[in-house]
């Protein structure tokens, strides 16, 4: 059994680091006006810092890069991955265009299956290169660093809360998330919506051992929260008061997604 206080040390170190090295990137963007500064390497260098950080980390009190998770797992935890969150992202918007907050644009649909197709698979190709940086810092090593010490439901609140205020410099500066919406009313739902959906992680990281699952829940939920869903939706003066990560019904489904998985915790006992 490893010293609390050692693992302690390393998830200090690591958040730490996270927020330090990140800074640079995000301080870069927003003195430009956009995460697309130096050809998209401010926004690759800060979705990359966290798992820069762990990997430093790691070397410095392990001299190791063993216990991330690098190994594959089944094959069912990585399909679920991807799937979950085109599960809780259609049922926001399924809301929002029953409920008329927001319409249904068919637009996108008559784009050529065969375009959409390799669209499809470019996107997804970068964006969990892009998704692989963080959790190798967020699932790779936080979570199972945090459940060595403290049981599943402070471990996905913790990752959810440290995750989400470590986006608040972007949002603040205003690159993060829509304009029209006031900014302590998306630093409110924000923290909602990922802290809730960090249950979903951290429970799919430690049931199958693996952080690949983070990598493609991440890249899923970017691509459909951010991209196909809300080209699905036309707005009104409120839509963006409800959707995306910044949205009232966003935090409510990610509540029940919390719930899904907080009642499923005793299967990773033992």
């Amino acid at each position: 059994m490893e010293d609390k206080t050692n693992i302690v040390k390393r998830l200090v170190t690591f958040v730490v680091l996270t927020y330090g090295i990140s800074s640079v990137f995000m301080a870069w963007a927003i003195s430009a006006g956009s995460m697309r500064a130096g050809g998209m390497l401010a926004g690759l260098g800060g979705m990359w810092s966290p798992g820069i950080a762990a990997i430093l980390t790691q070397l410095i009190y392990k001299k190791s890069l063993r216990g991330f998770g690098w190994g594959w797992g089944k094959t069912r935890f990585q399909v679920w991955s991807y799937v979950i969150p085109i599960l809780y992202v259609g049922a926001v918007h399924g809301i929002v265009w029953l409920s008329g907050l927001g319409g249904f644009n068919s637009d996108p649909l008559t784009v050529s299956l065969g375009s959409t197709l390799k669209n499809f698979a470019l996107v997804t190709v970068g964006g969990s290169f892009f998704a692989l940086g963080e959790e190798i810092g967020w699932v790779g090593f936080f979570v199972p660093q945090l459940a060595k010490i403290t049981n599943f439901t402070k471990t996905a609140l913790l990752r959810g809360i440290v995750w989400s205020v470590w986006h608040y410099p972007l949002i603040i500066g205003g690159l993060y998330g829509p304009e029209n919406v006031p900014v302590w009313y998306k630093l409110l739902f924000f923290t909602i919506t990922m802290t809730g959906v960090s249950f979903a992680f951290s429970w799919m990281r430690l049931k199958s051992g693996s952080l690949y699952t983070g990598m493609f829940m991440h890249a899923s939920h970017n691509l459909f929260i951010q991209g196909i869903f809300d080209s699905l939706t036309t707005e009104t003066d409120t839509t963006w008061y409800f959707v995306d990560e910044f949205g009232a019904i966003s935090a409510a489904v990610a509540v029940v997604v919390a719930l899904i998985f907080w009642s499923k915790r005793k299967q990773l006992e033992g």
